[in-house]
């Protein structure tokens, strides 16, 4: 028989599973265990959707807020705010209780505080620089909240606010007396028409656009981006979108009261600015067209300063129209109330500095005379030996224009190989335009901005909108009209919401490393150069959602913060929201600010998850109004 020795592999086996499935054993109870502990301590995950979601609402018991216009605040798990406080190391105001920020006073409800007339009444008057942007020292800052009036209501949805706007919003009669002939506006009840009259075309603006269409091709596409100098209450704007142009409006704020304010009421793009002696904030070749209707700027002055500087701002190709004095003088001269001298004269002075500047008169046919911009320069180039002034413009960068001083000198186009080329590279036609990889940056001006960076931003902002909507409720129902985007870099939000009711604002802050305006331009869509340091030029509750990605970032260390914050609740709506993306430290320092400006809001994760360091904070402004007050600014 054989011997069987202790140490046989059959006994080493059956002790070796043993051991294993002591092992085991141990090691799944202590998995059952912690899992147990974990589950104790979290919270338990809403049963359903709605459960995941937290309806602020703005004062609900106000008759005049606006109905069903609360905000939905997601969180990743639960309706409360992510608390980051006790966990990383934030500056926060010595006292631990918030700053609460009161209201000021009624008189300062329409307070634009870099164009405020007061103010600009101590500035010169020559080339009516007194209309210019003058801002506050920091001594004369307000640390206050803009109040609305006492019966504001939630503006009319568009379409419909084209037409119409509540008159205890604006309450200024003065454009319907004033302009009563004209149809600009008319006062009916409790609110406002504008029947789209204008000055210039008493049949209304969509004729009018008609008229232009019949002269230059206005539906191709070709024309996207648009310009109007002096536009009253934005009508040429407001019919132009119908045909998918976009048109940057501006008017200084002057005797006719409130007409910017009017047509940021109606949703549609304004600013308020003038032509006097600074560039218009605006980079070099950024609209397709530009119009004057009888605008009342003194084109022939100034060596034809004026000219010089739309042509700085339109695109190659770039059509200008002029309808108004002094075109057609020979019917108009008597009504106008000018010699026919003096007209000829002002219209000879037109056609000699356009030629000048190398443009081509397309046509003069009734009221309207259009001219356009050549696509490059070699021809103009050679033309200074017949006309010396005004001079091609020496080394300078032509996209400057923040608080830059007009030159007589014309901006120089970017070089091509032949007369049939286009400086600076052709766009696409529209909507293609959108998406399509602007020249700018395929010619790699723009240091680090390749083509496939762009295309990944575009993708990244699809994604982002996306996550938006599950963040603040859906976009087409008119809840929003009038966004800004305080920090656009390349314009990818605006390109993701062109499928919506919307326009967008598009901010490139004049501090930022890259100078993004051009491309956002080139793609078709507007925007403008600002120091947020300052006031925007806009009046108070004229936007319903802005946008404010890495913004502070860039400007805690240059500014007081809160100067910033108050300027958004300026020119943010009662109700308005506001989409706040940076770190968690600068995010918590907001929301102690705002947490005293009759804010609600809550910090959440971003979209890709809890472990990216960016943050969003999602924002709205509460509905309260001021109370009526019989002081006058």
């Amino acid at each position: 028989m054989a011997k069987e020795y202790s140490g046989s592999p059959k006994h080493h086996h059956i002790e070796s599973k043993k051991r294993r499935l002591t092992y085991i054993v141990c090691v799944s109870g202590l998995c059952v265990l912690f899992y147990v502990l974990g589950a104790w301590q979290s919270t338990p995950v809403p049963n359903n959707q709605s459960e995941a979601y937290t309806r602020i609402k703005c004062d609900a018991d106000n008759p005049n807020a606006g109905d069903g216009q609360s905000t939905k605040l997601s969180s990743s798990s639960e309706s409360v705010s992510l608390d980051f406080q006790s966990h990383h190391q934030v500056t926060f105001n010595d006292s631990d209780a918030v700053e609460t920020i009161p209201a000021c006073d009624m008189a300062y409800s329409e307070y634009t505080p870099c164009q405020d007339p007061q103010r600009g009444r101590k500035f010169d008057r020559n080339m009516l620089k007194y209309r210019e942007r003058h801002c506050p020292k920091k001594d004369e800052l307000l640390r206050c909240m803009i109040p609305a009036p006492p019966k504001y209501k939630t503006p009319f949805k568009w379409p419909q606010s084209r037409d119409y706007a509540w008159y205890d919003n604006i309450p200024h009669r003065e454009l319907s007396i004033e302009k009563a002939v004209q149809n600009w506006i008319q006062v009916e009840g409790e609110r406002f028409r504008f029947p789209g009259g204008g000055t210039m075309f008493p049949r209304g603006a969509d004729a009018y656009i008609d008229d232009i269409n019949e002269l230059i091709p206005l539906t191709s596409g070709k024309i996207r981006t648009a310009i109007d100098t002096g536009c009253g209450v934005a009508s040429w704007g407001a019919y132009l979108l119908k045909r998918d142009i976009l048109t940057m409006s501006f008017a200084p704020r002057d005797t006719h009261e409130a007409q910017v304010q009017f047509a940021l009421e109606r949703g549609v793009p304004a600013m308020i600015g003038i032509m006097a002696s600074q560039r218009l904030p605006y980079p070099a070749r950024a609209f397709d067209m530009a119009h004057c209707s009888r605008c009342l700027i003194p084109w022939k002055e100034f060596d034809g300063l004026y000219l010089i500087e739309v042509d700085r701002v339109l695109r190659p190709g770039g059509y200008w129209i002029l309808s108004g004095p002094p075109i057609r003088w020979k019917k108009y001269w008597r009504g106008w109330e000018r010699t026919q001298e003096d007209l000829k004269q002002e219209q000879d002075s037109i056609e000699e500095v356009a030629k000048r500047l190398c443009w081509n008169k397309v046509i003069e046919k009734n009221d309207l005379a259009i001219w356009q911009k050549p696509i490059n320069h070699i021809e103009c180039i050679k033309s200074r030996s017949i006309y010396k002034t005004p001079h091609i413009c020496k080394a300078d960068n032509p996209d400057t224009a923040w608080y830059r001083e007009m030159e007589t000198c014309i901006t120089p186009l970017p070089e091509v190989s032949s007369s049939d080329e286009v400086a600076g590279g052709a766009v696409e036609k529209w909507p293609e335009r959108a998406f399509a990889v602007p020249p700018r940056i395929s010619s790699g001006s723009i240091p680090g901005i390749t083509a496939e960076k762009y295309k990944e931003d575009n993708e990244l902002w699809k994604d982002r909108v996306s996550h938006y909507k599950r963040i603040i409720g859906p976009l087409p129902q008119g809840r929003y009209r009038n966004v800004m985007d305080m920090n656009a870099n390349l314009g990818g939000f605006a390109a993701a919401l062109t499928k919506y009711p919307v326009w967008v604002m598009n901010v490139v802050p004049v501090d930022t490393n890259h100078d993004t305006l051009g491309v956002i331009y080139e793609r078709g869509f507007i925007g403008t150069y600002q120091d947020w340091c300052e006031a925007f030029s806009t009046y108070p509750r004229t936007y319903d959602l802005i946008h404010a990605g890495g913004l502070f970032s860039i400007y805690q260390d240059r500014c007081d913060i809160t100067y910033i914050l108050l300027e958004m609740d300026r020119i943010l709506r009662p109700e308005g929201t506001v989409i706040f993306r940076d770190t968690v430290e600068v995010l918590v320092k907001i929301k102690s600010i705002t947490d005293g400006m009759r804010w609600k809001s809550q910090i959440m994760d971003h979209e890709s998850g809890p472990f990216n360091p960016e943050k969003i904070l999602v924002a709205v402004k509460t509905y309260w109004t001021g109370k009526p007050s019989q002081k006058q600014l």
